[in-house]
C-alpha cells in the first residue's frame, strides 16, 4: 500500500519566504545602512587621500639628485592608490565582519509561537515534515535560522528525500519481518 503525500507548494514556499523576511527586515535595513554609510564615508576619504597625495611637495628630495626626484613624482600617484587599496581591504574585511555578526545574531533570534502557530496552520503536510526534520535541537525554540533552512530544504527537494526514507526504513522493517518469520521454528 502506497501512501501518497501532498507535495510542498510554492505557496509554502512563499508563506516561509515572506516570514523569514518579516523577521529580518529590521536587521537587513541596519546592516544595509550601515555598510552603505561605511561606503559613502570612505569615497569621501578616499578623494581626499588621493588629493593630499597629489599636493604633496617634494622639493625637499632635490637634495638626493634628480633621479630620486623623478622616480617619486613618477610612482606617487602608484603608491597613494596602494595605501587605498590597502585600507580598502581593511574596511570590506571588518565590514564583513559586521555583515557576518548581524547574519548570525538574526538567525538565532527565537520565533514566537503565534508565528509558528500560523505556519502550523498554513502549510502542508510535507512542508511541516521539513520544519520538524530542520528543526533538531527540541530543547531550544524554533528560531529564525530553522526556518531559513527549512526553506533551503524545501527549495532542495527535502519534503521527497524524507518519503523515500521513510519508504525504505518500510521496506527493511517488511523484510526484516519477513525473515524473522521464516527463521522461526514450525510447530
Amino acid at each position: 500500500m502506497k501512501i501518497e503525500r501532498p507535495r510542498p507548494t510554492r505557496a509554502d514556499a512563499a508563506l516561509l519566504r515572506n516570514t523569514v523576511l518579516k523577521l529580518t527586515v529590521a536587521t537587513r535595513v541596519v546592516t544595509v545602512a550601515v555598510v552603505l554609510l561605511c561606503a559613502l564615508i570612505w569615497w569621501f576619504l578616499l578623494h581626499r587621500l588621493l588629493a593630499f597625495g597629489k599636493g604633496l611637495d617634494y622639493t625637499g628630495l632635490e637634495a638626493l639628485g634628480p633621479q630620486v626626484m623623478s622616480f617619486v613624482k613618477q610612482y606617487n600617484p602608484f603608491f597613494w592608490w596602494a595605501i587605498v587599496a590597502l585600507c580598502t581591504l581593511i574596511i570590506a574585511y571588518f565590514l564583513y565582519g559586521f555583515v557576518e555578526t548581524m547574519n548570525r545574531r538574526v538567525r538565532a533570534r527565537r520565533v514566537s509561537a503565534d508565528t509558528i502557530a500560523l505556519l502550523a496552520s498554513r502549510l502542508s503536510a510535507s512542508a511541516l515534515q521539513v520544519l520538524h526534520w530542520c528543526w533538531q535541537n527540541r530543547r531550544e525554540p524554533i528560531t529564525v535560522g530553522v526556518l531559513q533552512h527549512t526553506l533551503r530544504e524545501l527549495s532542495n527537494g527535502r519534503a521527497a528525500r524524507i518519503e523515500l526514507a521513510e519508504r525504505h526504513a518500510a521496506l527493511l522493517d517488511t523484510a526484516a519481518a519477513t525473515r524473522a518469520g521464516d527463521d522461526s521454528p514450525a510447530l
